[in-house]
This record gives C-alpha cells, structure tokens and sequence, in this order.
C-alpha cells in the first residue's frame, strides 16, 4: 500500500525546476530559462520594461554567491560530464579527486549536478572535506546531487561562472563536453592574459585530451593563433596525486611570491621614513 502511495506522489509531483529560491512545478515551469529571456534579441521590445529588474535578479546572484562562499576555505573547482556513468573511469577519477583535494584541505567545487561532478563531490564528502555544488537552472532539471554540503541555484551562467573562478585556487577538468570544454577554455583565458594570478590548470585523463592538445599544437600553435609556451598553462595527467602536488605546490609558490613582495615593500616605506 504505501508503494503504491509512493508511485502516486511521485506522479503527482511531476517534473520540477529550481529557479534561485524558487521551486516550480508542473505547469508552473517556463518553457524557457533565465539565461535564454535575457539573451534572445527577439525580444527587444522587452527590454525597457524588464532588463532594469533582470539587472536586479543578476546582481542579487551575485551578493547571494559572494555572500554564501566568502568564508569557503582555499577550494578547488572541479569540472567534467554529468552525462558520465557512475562506475566510468571519468567518475572514478574524479571520486579520487576529490578525496585527494579534500585530504590536502580544500573544499571541492562543483556544478552540483550528477555524473563527474557527483563523484567529485561525493569523494570530498567521504574523505571529510567541504563540498560545494553550483547548480545552473537548465531546460531539464538536473537538481543539486546529495554529496553537496552547500549548494547554490543561479539563473545566469555568467554569475554562475565568476563564482568558480573567484573562490578557486585551481581547476581540475575531467572528460567532459560543451560545458566542460566552456569551463577550460575560459580558466586558460583568464590565465594566458594575466586577469588571475597563476592559477594551476589541471586535465585528467590523458587519452581523453590527447587529440584536442595535439590539435592545438599542429594548428592553434602552427599558426601562431597561440604561443608554444601556452600550452604549459596545463598540466595533463592520469595520476591523481600528481594532480594534488601539482596544485598544493603552485599554491605555496604564489603565497612565498606574495610574502616576498609584501616584505620587499615594507622594506621600501621603511626606507622612505
């Protein structure tokens, strides 16, 4: 009797989005996202009577996301597929990951959906670390995986995407697709033109990368689209402790490179008294 209470709640819930706070439901769900209302020139004439609130909607995700993640510990954002399958070598890995991440003492960051993001999360969770998902509102429902410790809903990808930088020492990417390819692409940009601060760039899964590096080289480096040394700003590998020396080492580096501009300017205004 109560399985069949079951299946009968389950029918009555019906599909189900997040949007921010909000929960909706069945009917109540838009046929379109946050994301796609903003960016669709369809609907220009909109415009004067919205964008002034949606302005409001996305600086409000942005105090909620500094907000929640301004007392994280050092963390790192992990990223790949949610498509994967939980006993892939991608998942596999990526619970490795976190468990690595986690024992080093950082939080581990993900999109809080499931596949590699899960794994990650949950290896960070079972090895006694902070694990924190950043869901995006999408056509399809995703929801926040149960391995996240403190999780955010955002609209906007763009609001979504500065909290992973911003709250990251590093990324560590698995296999993964447009999203995941977004998310690297990015990071290396941000990298190659100074706007972060060395930021160590990790892939995972060296057969998976191997034609996209090599592309790269033949083509993107061939044609001086890129310097050689661009493609130094990655780190590839299969070993997952590399992966965390890698990064706890990159860290240490820029926090003695810091120490030693601090003292050298100490050094200058005690000089200038």
């Amino acid at each position: 009797m109560t399985h069949g209470n079951g299946r009968n709640h389950d029918r009555l819930r019906g599909p189900e989005r997040h949007r921010g706070a909000v929960t909706l439901r069945r009917d109540a769900i838009p046929i379109s996202t946050a994301d796609q209302r903003l960016l669709d020139s369809r609907t220009r004439a909109d415009w004067k009577t919205k964008d002034a609130w949606r302005a409001l909607r996305i600086l409000s995700e942005f105090v909620e996301g500094f907000d929640t993640l301004a007392d994280l510990p050092p963390a790192v954002s992990v990223f790949g597929s949610a498509r994967s399958k939980p006993q892939s070598e991608e998942c596999v890995m990526a619970e490795q990951v976190g468990a690595g991440l986690a024992r080093a003492g950082y939080a581990v960051i993900t999109g809080g959906g499931p596949g590699v993001m899960e794994a990650a999360n949950r290896g960070a969770t079972e090895a006694g670390g902070l694990s924190v998902g950043l869901g995006i509102e999408l056509p399809f429902e995703q929801g926040i995986n149960d391995w996240v410790d403190m999780g955010i809903d955002f609209r906007y990808f763009f609001a979504r995407k500065t909290m992973f930088v911003k709250y990251a020492q590093a990324f560590v990417v698995l296999p993964g697709g447009f999203g995941t390819m977004d998310e690297l692409f990015e990071a290396l940009t941000l990298v190659q033109t100074g706007k972060v601060t060395r930021f160590p760039v990790v892939l995972m899964g060296e057969a998976y990368w191997r034609g996209l590096l090599e592309w790269m080289r033949t083509t993107l480096v061939a044609d001086g689209k890129i310097g050689e040394s661009d493609l130094d700003l990655v780190l590839v590998t299969d070993d997952v402790d590399a992966a965390v020396r890698y990064i706890v080492d990159a860290d240490a580096a820029l926090a003695a490179e810091q120490e030693a501009l601090h003292e050298a300017a100490a050094a200058r205004r005690g000089a200038d008294d």
